[in-house]
């Protein structure tokens, strides 16, 4: 029996050299590792701790904040959901335990890209993000129309067709940027505030042409959402062919199927406006505009007339009904009564209506017609 004396270690020692041997080991530095997670938690701190297992086996994994945010596909883990993690193999030393550093994740299986779409699309909708009260109104006639897409892709080429046939009156700006990748969110988002602070755009069209779920993902992307929702300028959205939407097309003001129909959208047909306007200009009106105005005037005038021949009317209806009044108080009148040869006797009581009403020696006043006479009762 040989006898070795063994190599005395500290534990820190021992977890740093067994680090260090992972490290070293270059097929533990980038692994792609499928799993079911369970024990997730996501801390306040931003980070991401959960275990990955399968029928055999676990391990514990970690996604820092700086990694969770810039995943492809974005969604929130939950435990029991089948994922696939990409990352490196290392040991935390303080515990000396081994895990799996996360550098990006995403759902794994059949519609795995549907459950970040529709995780996405509840949050945004809960927020307000899609409500139609925020959608800003589209310019009738706008001077220049903004685009955000690829500058070399087909779907510009596309853009500017459509809209110096319908509308050349309009000027097209191109803000280029990236359509596809893992850096072409940033990408759209700086090129859709350029456009709105510079304020030279009536109207935006963002999008590209078609591709497959994972070429379009870049508009489905919550910070591409939030710089639309928070643009001051309309905004189209165009992505891809008829069946594809994207998060940006329920942000969007309007959505159009492809770019080609967000141009349509953007601005009016000049031939449709032509053929308005030749409508316009054969009405009357437009052909000989004295004419109609002298017949505005012929029909002003008998206007006139009939509200002159009914005030006449009222007029002399109320005079009649006044004469009417004027008679039958003239008929009633006392002074009327006098005229016919009565009087009226005043004693010191006022009318004498009864010889009860008066006695011997009281003075009255005898009210005739053409005067006043005294008398004394004897």
């Amino acid at each position: 029996m040989i006898n070795v004396t063994p190599e005395v270690y500290s534990v820190a020692q021992l977890n740093n050299y067994v680090k260090s041997l992972m490290e070293q080991d270059f097929s533990l530095q980038c692994v792609a590792v499928e799993g079911e997670i369970s024990n997730f938690k996501a801390h306040s701190s931003g980070h991401w701790y959960l275990t990955l297992k399968d029928d055999k086996s676990s391990i514990k994994a970690v996604m820092f904040r700086g990694q969770n945010e810039r995943m492809r596909y974005k969604f929130v883990p939950e435990n029991g959901m089948k994922v696939l993690a990409v990352g490196r193999v290392s040991v935390f030393e303080r515990d000396g335990a081994y895990q799996l550093y996360i550098n990006d994740m995403m759902p794994e299986g059949a519609g795995a890209l549907s459950v970040a779409f529709e995780q996405l699309r509840e949050k945004l909708e809960k927020e307000g993000l899609f409500d139609e009260g925020h959608k800003k109104p589209l310019p009738r006639f706008p001077k220049t129309v903004g685009v955000v897409t690829a500058e070399t892709g087909a779907a510009f080429q596309d853009i500017c067709k459509v809209l110096k046939r319908r509308w050349p009156a309009a000027k097209i700006i191109l803000c280029p940027s990236l359509v596809q990748g893992a850096e072409a969110p940033a990408s759209i988002v700086s090129a859709l505030k350029k456009l709105d602070q510079s304020g030279l755009a009536d109207v935006i069209i963002v999008g590209r042409g078609g591709g497959s779920q994972e070429d379009l993902w870049c508009f489905n992307d919550e910070s591409v959402a939030r710089a639309i929702y928070a643009m001051n300028t309309p905004v189209i959205s165009g992505v891809g062919h008829e069946p594809d939407v994207t998060i940006a097309d329920y942000v969007a003001d309007r959505r159009a199927p492809t770019p080609s129909a967000a141009a349509e959208i953007a601005v009016p047909d000049r031939e449709a406006e032509l053929a308005h306007l030749k409508q316009l200009m054969a009405k009357p009106v437009m052909q000989g505009p004295i004419a109609l105005i002298n017949e505005r005037r012929l029909m002003l005038d008998s206007l006139v007339d009939r509200m002159s021949m009914r005030a006449n009317r009222k007029v002399s209806d109320e005079r009649n009904r006044f004469t009417v009044f004027t008679s039958k108080l003239d008929a009633f009148s006392p002074l009327k009564v006098l005229s016919r040869g009565y009087s009226i006797t005043e004693g010191p009581n006022g009318v004498v209506k009864s010889v009860n009403d008066i006695n011997t020696g009281d003075l009255i006043n005898i009210k005739l017609a053409d005067g006043t006479v005294s008398a004394e009762v004897k």
